[in-house]
């Protein structure tokens, strides 16, 4: 095993200190903003009586399972974007097809998602502490803000209380962002949830996690218009990297950036590098209206750190089922 120098150590410590304090001032400024969540049933102490060691069994269940495969952590943050954006965040991705319905899992938008025996292994732990308590969607936005933070990310809190969906469609899938968007389309849709183009842009960078595959950005190497075989917003070394990793089929994986486990900034690092994988990631450097977000996170993580927790506690409240609207569910893959 290797041994950290006690300056690496120190380093380590600082960062984790530096993250910490960036999710104490979101926290504060919340408070001093008198900010309100917008939804009623929600709340960052919901469990505290009905389930009080939630938060540890989450994050532990979280750390062994990255320290087993790192690459778990991109797949988590993806499986909370892709469940909120369909019909809010209702846990409805974990939901399995039967033979009268196609779900959204199945769907080959979310083929890729990975880490719902992770979820089921968390409600299994929780259902023997608190029965009947806590619900799949809130496990999902958990998992997702821990594996961000053991990633190396920011460290931020969520509000809690959501309830679990009773409907699963493959055909509700086809809204979401497609890899092929360009920042008009982009600024669109999130707009059209909520969200500012600074939002945007600051989701967009959890791209820092995981991979694409080949299927998702092929349509930039062969072809790409009447004057370009090849898309001229890629670099011609990079272009040349995932036409090699396209050889190897549409399922081959391509990482979105040098440090595909590690939470930070290399994304918008590679975006002015023109090396972003999609189209949709590529189009944030090259549009006027998203270039400036992109050109200040690479050049200030701890800015990036901040709007992108704001973004994802907005993102984690998405049409959030209340009351009778929703469940609790005994098991994640099927409503009760």
């Amino acid at each position: 095993m290797l041994q950290l120098s006690s300056s690496n150590s120190s380093l380590s410590f600082a960062r984790m200190m530096f993250r910490y304090v960036i999710g104490a001032m979101l926290l504060m400024g919340m408070v001093a903003k008198g900010f309100r969540f917008g939804v009623d049933a929600v709340s960052m102490n919901y469990y505290i009586m009905s389930c009080p060691m939630i938060d540890g069994i989450v994050r532990d269940a979280v750390s062994r399972a990255l320290q087993d495969d790192p690459t778990l952590a991109g797949p988590l943050l993806r499986m909370h974007f892709h469940d909120c954006w369909i019909q809010g965040c209702d846990a409805s991705i974990l939901i399995d097809s039967t033979k009268d319905n196609t779900a959204e899992k199945d769907s080959p938008g979310n083929l890729s998602l990975r880490g719902y025996e992770l979820i089921d292994n968390i409600k299994d732990e929780l259902e023997d502490q608190c029965p009947g308590v806590v619900s799949c969607a809130d496990i999902i936005a958990m998992a997702a803000r821990d594996a961000v933070f053991l990633s190396g990310g920011p460290i931020y809190d969520i509000p809690k209380g959501r309830k679990d969906g009773r409907r699963s469609k493959i055909e509700y899938t086809i809204n979401l962002p497609f890899p092929t968007f360009n920042s008009s389309e982009l600024i669109r849709v999130f707009g059209q949830r909520g969200f500012t183009i600074q939002d945007m842009v600051a989701l967009s960078g959890a791209h820092t996690l995981g991979v694409a595959r080949c299927a998702s950005f092929k349509n930039r190497l062969s072809k790409f218009d009447n004057t370009h075989e090849v898309d001229p917003s890629l670099d011609a070394n990079f272009a040349s990297t995932i036409s090699k990793t396209c050889s190897a089929g549409d399922k081959a994986e391509q990482p979105f950036d040098a440090s595909r486990n590690d939470f930070d900034n290399l994304y918008f690092h590679a975006l002015q590098n023109k090396a972003g994988l999609l189209t949709s990631d590529q189009t944030l450097f090259d549009s006027p209206r998203t270039r400036g977000f992109v050109n200040g996170y690479a050049m200030n993580e701890a800015m990036f750190f901040m709007d992108f927790q704001r973004a994802m506690v907005k993102m984690s409240l998405l049409d959030v089922k209340e009351g009778a609207k929703g469940e609790v569910r005994r098991d994640c893959r099927k409503i009760n």
